[in-house]
């Protein structure tokens, strides 16, 4: 049964009663000498980002909310700050995710918010499945595949039925996922370490000899990839046999987050939570969202 869901996060009841204490603080208060309340504290670091369809506009998904990015700023959507992780965008104002609770929701049931999707861009959210249980960091639609990786149980998860119910599958460390929606049965991981494959739904997977140390990997294509190189390149290959370096991830930031929109489309991420745009496969790249930090260090 799908239930309704408020979007909260994780903590023992002391940890959590003081995280909100804190949060609660940044985001209402304390006000300042002017009586003004504090500044929004941002994104925190980002899990996700992806392109509405519906629209164009772009989201990222971070430890403090899902955002939409307009001229240069990160709106809050509906004032929602929960840890939103393995987000992906599947259709026309159409989201799943996954992560923890916002520390200020009342309504909170449990520390994992298992699978959970959004139809209207993140404004509201339903829990769809494994509440309690599944902390997806990664989450891949392919076709009428869906795949999850689990961090509870370290292993992938997959779905049949758009998410209601899961086989678990292959235990696999890994940070990211990426599958085709034509060849669903055969899905990538970027590991840190390098790229593993799977051709029979993540059941089994065995390296892919030769693959760059890779953060994030993206399929736009049967067996064509995208990916972000853990020293900041931005990579494509065939089958990962061969690499090609189209550019690098501008800034001082590590690198974090990959999504190919299109071959030359693409967006990225680092640990400034700085989001990043190309339209030439990873050759240039302009800056979308900057946090305050960020852009006080430069």
């Amino acid at each position: 049964m799908i239930a309704s869901v408020h979007i909260p996060r994780r903590r023992g009841r002391a940890a959590l009663l003081a995280a909100a204490s804190l949060l609660l603080a940044a985001c209402t208060g304390p006000e300042t000498d002017a009586g003004t309340p504090a500044a929004d504290p941002g994104t925190g670091h980002l899990h996700g980002l992806g392109v509405d369809p519906a629209d164009g506009t772009v989201y990222a998904a971070g430890h403090l909310g899902v955002f939409r990015l307009s001229d240069g700023e990160a709106v809050r959507a509906a004032d929602r700050y929960q840890d939103t992780m393995g987000f992906t965008v599947t259709g026309p104002s159409t989201f799943l995710a996954s992560g923890h609770p916002s520390p200020t929701d009342p309504d909170a049931r449990s520390p994992h918010l298992g699978l959970i999707r959004s139809t209207d861009a993140g404004r509201t959210w339903k829990t769809l499945s494994a509440e309690g249980e599944a902390d997806f960091h990664a989450l891949q639609q392919a076709g009428a595949s869906l795949y999850g990786f689990d961090s509870q149980s370290g292993r992938l998860w997959a779905s049949a039925d758009h998410g209601r119910t899961w086989n678990k599958r292959a235990k696999q460390p890994l940070l990211d996922l990426a599958a085709y929606r034509k060849t669903p049965e055969t899905v990538w991981a970027a590991t840190g370490k390098g790229l593993e494959r799977s051709t029979d739904g993540g059941r089994t997977f065995d390296a892919v000899p030769g693959a760059p140390a890779l953060i994030a990997v993206d399929a736009t294509g049967p067996g064509m990839l995208v990916a972000l190189a853990a020293d900041g390149r931005v990579l494509s290959s065939q089958g990962g046999r061969n690499w090609t370096e189209h550019g690098r991830l501008p800034g001082g930031g590590v690198p974090t987050v990959l999504t190919a929109v299109t071959t030359q489309r693409l967006l990225a991420a680092d640990s400034t939570d700085t989001i990043y745009h190309s339209s030439d496969a990873g050759r240039t790249w302009k800056i979308l969202h900057q946090s305050t930090q960020a852009a006080e260090d430069h």
